[in-house]
């Protein structure tokens, strides 16, 4: 056996020595020595032990043994929250539909009914939004006729319902609207936190037409007949909940419960997505473990000793409630007596006295116990206890008394803090953490009167869950305050939810909304398109001059150069029978060039193509070059582009109003680089589409959701107003980012929209793209989440000098908190570091903006290509178009949902065609080479 040592992480209380059955301080008997770490079970075998000893040793399970039924716990519980599994588990783990825990911002007057065994408890709260610090309370209690526990459900909420009349009418309460908790202590399925059907009735309740209606319509009913339609009865709960609810005071809130009274039960806060029988699989919820029954299985089979056996075959309910008759209160006075009787019958106890009475049931009361244990009075209590049973106890068989009952309160705490270590372990495995911090509200007469319990309780469930640190929290006044602090976090939440539904309503569309919008692109398409009223529409159906798409007979060596800001790209592209092959190279645009002359830059880019063919070996070939100039120009054919004006930090003079192309071919030139063939000039768009269409011959439609947004398709030629032609089709680059900058789209803008448009440099101008594109969705949610902390409904009012920096809040956070299976806490770590103080329920309301904004943004885009592939079917005359559409951009790659969103919004507005998606790979390089591919494909014989 090893030594006794004192605890090095949990001090007993007060300093002193921890205590023994024996009732000699500093020598412990297994249980209580897992305060340090002597542990003990392995002596169970020791012929020379006395009956006093072995029985000692029955009741206080070794650390090891403890260990293995925080596993079996586990396993129960994992089974409890499974849908495939709940309806057998052991441990319920029942949902509580309680998602919140209070904040202190919680306001108003609350209401509490409690139906009790021989009463009803009617309790009036006014919480002042203080950190709840100094709520102000009123009750009264309402005997309760014996004869209603056995008669009608009618009559007995009828009851309730006239105690409540009563105490407001004592109180003179106001007729204003009243929220009101009810706690309904019997087994119910509930379905929300203001809906639950009775199971079954019990302790000593059989009240007629209740059982599988949902009491809370009930008990709503009968506050009605009496004209209280100001009372709302908005939650029920029980008191294991409650009990969390009321140790949240004083900047303390609980998310775990822990009752050890009479019975036992615990709950605690779990992530949504892991309590599998109920649909909400975001934030948090309370669960109610009903961990009672753990072991009705035979999971405790080897815990149980034989006087837990004779107690369970005395009761009303034998196989039943297997832990709870281990650990609760009720039970605790009648193992005593077992074990007592049972020594006794060894000769162990009261030699030569007849020890009949105690084979009668409940001669040892709990409270008794909890009495005989104490250090300084123990001893006389257990005289008393015993001779009153008409026993002539030795001084010996008081000692041995009190060792037995030591160790019977012992072990309920041991296995308590079994439990407990078992909820902690689930938590913080299911948050991903390396170290839970958490308060434990902690309620029940065995908690509450004797110190020692809570010490072992702590002590205990700290060496079996060393990941965890868990702080006790009394509860005060459980089924009052909990139950009202339930209904005032209810009561906050829809009023919070009212005001969060008001400000995000702009951005939820409706289906008609997007069908306006479909319609309207349709509409400014179809000007874009015309020769008169081109001018005018905010499409504007650019043509590129690209009539075909690859068809895979495509062959042959091409040249691609990709120009579109301070880097840009050399590509050969070869396209062969068995696929395409690319290599490339990055050069630098310096800045003196970017700002320099159009000669200098155009030689600049010659010089890097021609290194590039030297390193390929290609100087000695003349390849077709594609050309991918991402700078606004007027295409006036497939090769000829004129500069409209520079962006992106370039300003090379003597370029705009110019051909880019000539410019190109003017600097090969004067470079004497004679091996360049420049045959098409494209933009990012058509290269996409193009890319794709080597893939898929389908492929007719081009999409870009990135940092910014736009679109291509094939048109039927004679559509195209702006370009001489009928015959056959031409990709025309709508440009949507414009679209509505006429206006058409001012009531689909909100006055997030507008803020962020007032601060950028092209105000009133890309109005379709700012609503969708990655450069601006962050910046709207950004605005919005101010506006939720100016309305007191974010991070409790508090906003940080970072949320108030324009694009600190930046598109790929949404991508990131709108994550499937991203754990809250990593929310909250990403608000920290923008300087919030997140609370989870913050975390979660900041989730629910970024999905409003990433969803608008996906249906507009499917509106608009809607639009597009319904012209495209009716072009052809056709019932069903199928259709491929070449998509790249980060947005639409990167975001966990964008896509799919997309997708289903263009399926229901769009219910004729058939579209798949394929993403680009290289639209700007390996796209541009194709059209050059196409160009020499309809050129040669």
């Amino acid at each position: 056996m090893s030594s006794p040592r004192r605890p090095s992480s949990q001090p007993s209380r007060g300093g002193r020595a921890p205590w023994s059955p024996r009732g000699e301080r500093g020598r412990l008997p297994p249980v209580s020595r897992a305060l340090g770490s002597f542990q003990l079970g392995h002596q169970d075998n020791i012929p020379s032990c006395t009956p006093v000893q072995r029985a000692l040793m029955l009741l206080t399970p070794s650390l090891e043994k403890l260990q293995a039924v925080k596993c079996r716990m586990l396993e129960a519980m994992d089974k409890g929250l499974s849908r495939q599994t709940h309806a057998q588990a052991t441990v319920r783990m029942l949902p509580t539909f309680v998602c919140s825990t209070p904040d202190g911002t919680e306001k108003g007057d609350f209401m509490v009914v409690e139906l009790c065994q021989s009463h009803v408890r009617t309790l009036f709260v006014t919480l002042l939004g203080d950190g709840n610090q100094s709520p102000q309370l009123m009750y009264k209690i309402f005997d309760m006729p014996a004869d209603m526990l056995q008669g009608t459900g009618e009559a007995l909420f009828d009851f309730i319902a006239q105690c409540v009349h009563k105490f407001l009418e004592e109180i003179g309460s106001l007729q204003h609207r009243l929220p009101l908790g009810f706690v309904f202590p019997f087994s119910c399925r509930q379905t929300g936190l203001g809906k639950a059907e009775l199971i079954s009735w019990s302790k000593g309740f059989q009240c007629s037409d209740v059982e599988g209606k949902d009491v809370v319509q009930l008990l709503q009913a009968a506050i009605n007949k009496l004209e209280l339609y100001h009372v709302q009865v908005i939650a029920l709960l029980n008191d294991t909940v409650g009990t969390m609810m009321a140790s949240s005071w004083g900047g303390k809130p609980c998310e775990i419960a822990l009752v050890t009274g009479t019975g036992t039960n615990s709950c605690f806060m779990a992530e949504a997505e892991l309590v599998e029988v109920v649909e909400e699989s975001n934030g948090r919820m309370c669960v109610n473990s009903e961990w009672g029954c753990f072991g009705d299985d035979g999971a405790l089979g080897d815990v149980l000793t034989p006087y837990d056996h004779r107690v369970d075959q005395e009761s009303s309910n034998p196989g039943e409630r297997r832990f709870e008759k281990m650990v609760g209160g009720l039970y605790l006075g009648e193992i005593v007596r077992h074990a007592v009787l049972m020594l006794a019958a060894e000769q162990a106890l009261f030699v030569g006295a007849s020890t009949s009475v105690l084979g009668a049931k409940d001669a040892f009361k709990t409270q008794q116990v909890l009495e005989i244990m104490d250090n300084e009075t123990g001893m006389a209590k257990a005289r008393s206890a015993l001779e009153a049973l008409g026993l002539q106890p030795s001084e010996r068989d008081c000692c041995r008394v009190q060792q037995i009952c030591r160790a019977v309160v012992s072990r309920a705490a041991a296995l308590s803090a079994t439990g407990l270590a078992a909820v902690l372990s689930l938590m913080c495995r299911s948050r991903e953490l390396e170290r839970l911090v958490v308060n434990v509200g902690v309620d029940g007469e065995l908690y509450r009167a004797h110190a020692r319990f809570g010490e072992i309780l702590q002590s205990v469930a700290g060496l079996l869950a060393p990941e965890c640190t868990a702080t006790l929290v009394p509860s005060a006044d459980t089924n009052g305050l909990g139950v009202a602090m339930v209904t005032a976090v209810a009561q906050r939440l829809l009023t919070q939810r009212h005001e969060v539904e008001q400000l995000l309503a702009p951005l939820r569309l409706s289906r008609a909304d997007l069908e306006r919008v479909q319609a309207l692109m349709r509409q400014e398409m179809e000007r874009g398109l015309g020769r008169d009223s081109n001018a005018n529409a905010s499409v504007r159906m650019l043509p590129t001059y690209v009539c075909n798409t690859p068809d895979g007979t495509e062959r042959g060596d091409f040249l691609a150069l990709d120009l579109g800001g301070t880097n840009f790209r050399v590509l050969v592209v070869r396209v062969m029978q068995e696929g395409i092959h690319m290599a490339s190279e990055i050069y630098v645009v310096p800045t003196s060039v970017m700002q320099g002359t159009g000669e200098a830059l155009f030689d600049h880019i010659i010089e890097c193509i021609m290194d590039f063919q030297t390193k390929q070996n290609l100087m000695e070939q003349v390849l077709p070059l594609g050309f991918t100039f991402s700078f606004p120009c007027q295409q006036l054919g497939l090769d000829k582009a004129v500069l409209l004006t520079w962006t992106k930090g370039f300003s090379a003079s003597g370029c705009v109003g110019q051909d880019v192309v000539q410019l190109l071919r003017d600097a090969a030139q004067r470079k004497q680089h004679v091996a360049l063939k420049v045959v098409a000039v494209v933009n990012d768009t058509v290269g996409t589409m193009m890319a794709c269409g080597y893939d898929d011959p389908k492929c007719e439609i081009g999409l870009i959701v990135g940092t910014g947004t736009n679109a291509c398709y094939m048109e039927e030629r004679k559509n195209v107003g702006t370009v001489e032609g009928d015959e056959g089709r031409m990709c025309i680059n709508m440009e949507w980012g414009a679209f509505g900058d006429n206006g058409c789209l001012d009531d689909i803008f909100t006055t997030f929209d507008r803020m962020v448009d007032e601060k950028t440099i092209n105000a009133g101008k890309q109005r379709f793209e700012k609503l969708i594109s990655g450069m601006y969705l962050g910046e709207i949610v950004r605005h919005i989440l101010l506006a939720m902390v100016d309305k007191q409904l974010l991070f409790r009012g508090k906003p940080s000098l970072k949320l108030q920096t324009r694009d600190i809040f930046q598109t790929k956070f949404l991508s990131t908190i709108e994550t499937d299976g991203l754990a809250l806490q990593q929310v909250q770590g990403i608000l920290r570091d923008l300087e919030l103080d997140a609370s989870f329920e913050d975390s979660m309301l900041v989730r629910e903006v970024c999905q409003t904004v990433s969803l608008r943004a996906a249906q507009l885009c499917a509106a608009g290509l809607a639009a597009v592939v319904e012209k495209m079917r009716e072009n052809r005359g056709l019932a069903q178009l199928a259709i491929t559409v070449g998509v790249d951009g980060t947005l639409y790659k990167m975001h966990p949902h964008f896509s799919q969103n997309l997708q289903q919004m263009l399926q229901d507005l769009a219910p004729n065609c058939a579209v798949t998606f394929l993403q680009s790979e290289d639209g700007s390089g390996k796209g541009a080479a194709l059209v050059a591919a196409v160009a020499c494909r309809e050129t040669s014989p």
